[in-house]
């Protein structure tokens, strides 16, 4: 133990890709004095054979000048996170796509201070990048944890130096399948209450992490058990969780946890990641089935990234871990404050307004594919008009809240029925946009005004909103006609 000795990994070897020692070929000149380290997540990937996503490295000297000549090395850009501690980040364009570099100088005296104070022993395993990258340096044991398959800690102390730590535990351990050795769970629920003290920029980073997982309910569950999840949404821990009272009705939060699943397994089913068995089941089967036609364009819409490289995928987690909380208490109705709940937990999470903007319509709009009797032309046109590209992700909840509301007792025809209710309305948003979402205007409100000889103001928007309406209904088709029906509708009023 505490041995810094390079050595062969124990039982597999480690792997790297051809970019990763392209990258250790480019940079061999760059500041070849200065000892560099790869550590962490990357080393313990290579040793798993996962992919490689981004590099941290460590270094005893000056990290931000060191990151600033691998950018000007790389035709990168760098980014100084931490002055004072010595954080850059580097992004730059490698043949597999863009990739990110964090450099840090040494966390302590040497590089066995800097392991040591790190959060658990299978992030504390590091290579010599200016060395041979097939020899492992591994001072903590992390090796044989990451062969057993476990999450131990460096330190006793290393959660509470850090509580933001816990949601990295449970992150990592659904995340890679490991389990939460006993001491770690005990940490977590001792450190638990440090969440109030970390900034609400790292506890989103992290948690956003934590959504993108396909197992993100499993990791969402584990959360609420180790009481992490009142200090990141307090109004989704306080969904209720009692015995359900038909055997098709779950309770708030179980209901929640199911939703997440099956939405993740709806977002599956029509992505490249689709297998055979992805979709079969019945519910998944016939949506595939009638979502292939859109395959492409729902795909490009769910590939979407926010702020900060945050993916669209966890804001739609997010907005089905919020839909329960903003429904009144009979489950069906909306509520004036669905916007609100939504508005309020994306402030928390210092979200930015466009997430914030979306996050209340989907919201707000997710339980349309629910109470919508049937197709309707104008009912498909408000939906469209009102909330655009929004209503994608409102459909896709949605589907995910009624397959969560009824489980393995889905009744058929319902499924069907809404199933074919979508369709018809992404129909209207792919294949006729223009003739039903938002139509070219025939007339605008100065043209409205003169010919009425109305004065601005609410009646005249009023006016265009029916005569837009009128013209989706094939009612009107010229500025003529437009003219007329709006005055016609003011001799109705």
């Amino acid at each position: 133990m505490n041995d810094l000795t390079p050595r062969l990994p124990a039982q597999r070897p480690l792997l790297w890709s051809d970019d990763i020692l392209d990258l250790q070929e480019r940079l061999w000149d760059v500041s070849r004095a200065d000892p560099l380290y790869l550590v962490g997540g990357a080393v313990r990937d290579a040793l798993l054979h996962r992919p490689i996503l981004d590099l941290d490295f460590a270094t005893p000297g000056d990290a931000v000048l060191l990151a600033r000549r691998v950018a000007n090395a790389l035709d990168g850009d760098v980014f100084v996170m931490d002055a004072e501690r010595g954080v850059a980040r580097v992004i730059y364009q490698s043949a597999a796509g863009r990739r990110w570099m964090d450099f840090t100088r040494f966390r302590g005296r040497d590089l066995l201070a800097d392991l040591q104070a790190r959060d658990f022993t299978i992030n504390a395993l590091c290579v010599d990048f200016r060395g041979d990258m097939s020899l492992l340096i591994d001072p903590l044991g992390g090796e044989q944890d990451v062969l057993n398959k476990r999450v131990r800690l460096c330190a006793p102390h290393a959660l509470v130096d850090d509580p933001l730590r816990t949601l990295r535990a449970v992150r990592q351990s659904v995340q890679l399948g490991f389990r939460l050795l006993p001491e770690v769970v005990t940490g977590i629920r001792q450190a638990a209450s440090g969440l109030a003290n970390v900034s609400r920029e790292r506890l989103r980073d992290e948690f956003f992490k934590l959504l993108e997982l396909d197992k993100a309910d499993a990791g969402l569950r584990v959360l609420q058990a180790l009481h992490l999840m009142e200090h990141i949404l307090p109004e989704v821990a306080q969904l209720p969780s009692y015995a359900p009272t038909a055997p098709y009705v779950f309770d708030g939060w179980q209901h929640t946890l199911y939703a997440v699943d099956r939405l993740i397994a709806i977002l599956t089913a029509v992505s490249p990641r689709r297998t055979d068995q992805t979709a079969a089941s019945f519910d998944l089967g016939m949506l595939v089935i009638q979502l292939d036609r859109y395959r492409r364009p729902l795909n490009a819409h769910i590939s979407q990234i926010w702020a900060n490289e945050r993916p669209h995928q966890a804001l739609l987690v997010l907005a089905t871990l919020l839909h329960r909380a903003a429904l009144a208490p009979d489950h069906n109705a909306q509520t004036s404050t669905s916007a609100a709940v939504a508005e309020h937990a994306a402030d928390e999470l210092r979200l930015s307004n466009a997430e914030k903007k979306r996050l209340a319509q989907i919201v707000s709009a997710f339980q349309t594919i629910y109470t919508l009797p049937k197709y309707d032309l104008l009912a498909s046109h408000r939906f469209w008009f009102s909330l655009g590209e929004a209503g994608i992700d409102a459909l896709l909840v949605g589907m995910a809240h009624i397959l969560a509301m009824y489980g393995s007792h889905l009744p058929q025809d319902l499924w069907l029925d809404r199933v074919d209710l979508a369709i018809h309305l992404l129909s209207d948003y792919f294949d006729r946009h223009a003739q039903v979402v938002n139509p070219t205007p025939l007339v605008d409100g100065v043209y409205l005004m003169q010919a009425l000889g109305l004065r601005s103001g609410p009646q005249v928007g009023q006016l265009l909103s029916a005569i837009r309406e009128a013209q989706v209904l094939g009612e009107v088709t010229s500025a003529e006609e437009a003219i007329r029906y709006a005055r016609a509708a003011l001799g109705d009023r």
